[in-house]
């Protein structure tokens, strides 16, 4: 009898365990990777920036540049389906060069404006930038955190070679879209791409959940993480560690210049340098002092735009 109750204990706790560790999972699925606000971000101190790059970001000069220009707005279908905009915008002057940008998580399209005024206005290029999955105008309700979001922007990519046979192209991500177009990199691209910028970018989404959980929850990863991406697998059709930048640069063809803030506590630099230490192509790596998660091309604006300029030269004639 007594040990019919112990196996009653066990069973019991068991159950309770496995039940907790399942309304968990659901909840940080749809905390994180389902398509909505996101209100946990608010407060959150590994976000805060400074007084200078938060006015920049809220009130900068891009804002009213971007504003301004007449992007031609385009539409793919997506290989699951899904209906994604993106938006174009030509050279003023006849250029074979195009610079395809993708945002962070959140983001949208036109958030990218912060850089693209740089590239269209002293580099003569063409952009492009597309809302990802489950951001801005396109359609999807989940967060890619850059897996499909990849393979959306090869789809890109050719539509836009389409446009033009000759186009030279380079791909500028920040943070997700840092993730987004190094995980692209490792899969077989046109030979029309020729640089990529990744700017805060991580790992792995397993990793940067983890990371996380930590900082935020206080929480390990097991056995909460492993069961999320489960969960996101059945309803987003990606795992957590299926969705490694890591993996992906290891197959890389095409030159990636890495960047991040030495005080980067969201995304840290860290992930950064084992991307660059892994990563099968051309590479470099720069990082800046002083500066948190998507802080570097404010507070060290020239620095910032000669080194991915001089970067993407030795690449694109």
């Amino acid at each position: 009898m007594k040990k019919k109750k112990w196996i009653i204990l066990f069973t019991t706790i068991v159950s309770t365990l496995f039940i907790i560790d399942v309304v968990a999972s659901f909840y940080f699925y749809n905390l994180a990777i389902k398509r909505g606000p996101k209100d946990f971000l608010q407060g959150n101190s590994d976000l805060e920036v400074s007084a200078e790059t938060l006015d920049v970001f809220l009130e900068g000069d891009w804002i009213d540049w971007t504003g301004q220009q007449e992007f031609e707005t385009v539409e793919m279908t997506s290989f699951d389906g899904l209906k994604l905009h993106g938006y174009y915008l030509q050279s003023k002057e006849p250029s074979n060069k195009t610079v395809i940008f993708a945002h962070g998580y959140l983001g949208h399209a036109f958030d990218m404006g912060l850089f693209g005024e740089y590239y269209y206005e002293n580099l003569g290029y063409n952009i492009f930038m597309p809302d990802l999955r489950g951001h801005g105008n396109s359609e999807g309700d989940y967060i890619g955190f850059g897996w499909h979001d990849r393979l959306d922007l090869i789809g890109w990519m050719n539509l836009l070679i389409e446009k033009n046979p000759n186009t030279e192209i380079v791909m500028h991500g920040l943070s997700m879209g840092a993730a987004t177009v190094v995980m692209a990199s490792g899969e077989e691209l046109p030979a029309n791409v020729k640089a990529i910028i990744a700017d805060s970018p991580y790992t792995s989404v397993y990793d940067l959940f983890a990371y996380q959980m930590e900082r935020m929850f206080h929480l390990p990863d097991k056995p909460i993480l492993p069961s999320t991406s489960l969960v996101t697998d059945l309803k987003a059709g990606y795992s957590l560690t299926e969705a490694s930048a890591l993996d992906q640069v290891k197959k890389a063809s095409v030159p990636i210049l890495y960047i991040s803030g030495e005080e980067d506590t969201f995304v840290p630099t860290d992930m950064a340098k084992r991307l660059y230490e892994n990563t099968k192509s051309e590479s470099e790596i720069i990082t800046f002092s002083s500066a948190n998660h998507g802080e570097s091309i404010v507070l060290h604006r020239d620095e910032y735009l000669q080194t991915i300029t001089r970067f993407i030269e030795k690449y694109v004639q």
